[in-house]
């Protein structure tokens, strides 16, 4: 094949990508050569699917083993896309990788390619494509360190099982299982972010919220507009932090793509974390609402689980404190513990008169209780905040009640602004 085929053939691919039309590959004998060690090679380690993402047999799969082949100069990286781009011609990320592997079959490839007729909306578009392969090539270069957890996860109940941590800045999703050893990652995905970024402020400003969040419910695709693909987990976005610092907005949920859509810009939702359909549908299989934690952050922090050491044990004496003031109806120490603002879920009372005048509120009356299931989490962005879920058992029972609690350092104290049950 000579120079000029090839940079025919890759012009053909660019418009092909742009436009999402499907494109005929060449048949016969040069076909089954291109995608002979597709087929006898698959996909690559089974292990090295698992951790990278979506299932081996999906298109998204099946992209990252091209990025994996190219990055490790294996030659099987152009069958890859010569298969790919033949089973899924409207995959236009798959189709300018094909191109591209064309290209610098010949030595004229340098970068990504000038797009063939430069019109600023096909330019835009191209753009998109390039930084959706950027992302997920740099994915394949920054999994977490082992033995690392993100900074954020102080101490995990034993009724947690899975934690998801979305990096906003590297358009990645991460998977933790809640193992007796400590936190393991066992999947990571691609994920698209809200248009205009991340740090959402208020309704309609097309950006993902930064914090601690938890996912409230489940809804499949009979619940759902098309635009969401297979399915949804909604968070609970605005969380009480955010409702303080006068944050709006809502239905911020980790849902899926139209069913046919496969390239997606790392800035594509409303605010929303899209996913691919079939890591989605992996999701919707595993996560427990309620009860699954899911932190987004602009850029995690990686660290040993001994660095939190510090920040455990102060949090965990700090709460048997609390408990020991509620139990004895200490009401002098509960009100040296709660912030201005203090609210409560349990006792509806009106927010102005908890603002002016939080000395006068009704504090709990002697009670003996016990916490069980403590699950701690930190925030540090802007301004320092810690989370807590726990279940309040009352002596003598055994029924308990699902609470949530929000902490803020003033003053370097820690206060507390919200104690409520879980809804």
């Amino acid at each position: 094949m000579t120079s000029g085929s090839l940079t025919t053939r890759r012009a053909l691919l660019v418009k092909a990508a742009l436009t999402g039309a499907p494109l005929v590959l060449q048949s016969g004998q040069a076909r089954a050569q291109l995608t002979k060690g597709a087929v006898t090679n698959g996909a690559g380690t089974a292990a090295g699917a698992a951790l990278a993402g979506s299932p081996r047999s999906s298109p998204e799969a099946r992209l990252i083993e091209i990025y994996r082949a190219i990055a490790s100069g294996d030659r099987n990286a152009l069958p890859l896309a010569a298969s790919l781009v033949r089973d899924v011609p409207r995959f236009q990320l798959g189709q300018l990788v094909y191109g591209d592997l064309l290209l610098a079959r010949s030595g004229s490839l340098t970068g990504f390619a000038a797009v063939p007729d430069g019109s600023p909306a096909a330019r835009e578009q191209l753009q998109k494509l390039r930084d959706e392969a950027n992302r997920r090539l740099r994915s394949l270069r920054e999994m977490p360190p082992p033995g690392t957890v993100p900074e954020q996860v102080l101490e995990l109940s034993r009724n947690v099982r899975h934690v998801v941590v979305v990096d906003a800045s590297h358009s990645r999703v991460y998977v933790f299982e809640h193992q007796p050893t400590g936190l393991q990652p066992i999947r990571s995905f691609y994920a698209s972010i809200g248009r205009a970024g991340f740090d959402k402020q208020e309704e309609g400003d097309l950006r993902t919220p930064l914090g601690v969040y938890h996912i409230t419910s489940r809804l499949d695709d009979k619940q759902l507009e098309e635009l969401y693909g297979i399915g949804a987990l909604p968070l609970n976005y605005p969380n009480v932090h955010d409702r303080r610092l006068g944050r709006t907005g809502s239905g911020i949920w980790l849902h899926g793509v139209p069913r046919e859509s496969y390239a997606r810009s790392p800035y594509a939702t409303e605010g929303c974390v899209a996913l691919a359909n079939e890591d989605m549908a992996y999701l919707m299989r595993l996560l427990e609402p309620r009860r699954t934690p899911v932190i987004i952050a602009d850029e995690v922090k990686w660290v040993k689980p001994d660095a939190l050491s510090v920040y455990k044990r102060e949090f965990r004496a700090l709460l048997s404190k609390w408990a020991e003031a509620r139990s004895q109806g200490n009401q002098a120490l509960l009100r040296t513990m709660y912030s201005t603002g203090f609210e409560t879920a349990d006792e509806p009372l009106e927010r102005a008169a908890k603002i002016q005048a939080p000395a006068r509120r009704a504090v709990p009356q002697r009670l003996q209780i016990y916490l069980e299931d403590v699950s701690i989490f930190r925030w540090t962005r802007g301004a320092e905040v810690t989370v807590v879920n726990y279940s309040e058992v009352p002596a003598g029972e055994t029924r308990w009640t699902s609470k949530r609690q929000y902490w803020t350092k003033e003053n370097g104290r820690w206060l507390l602004f919200f104690d409520g049950k879980v809804g």
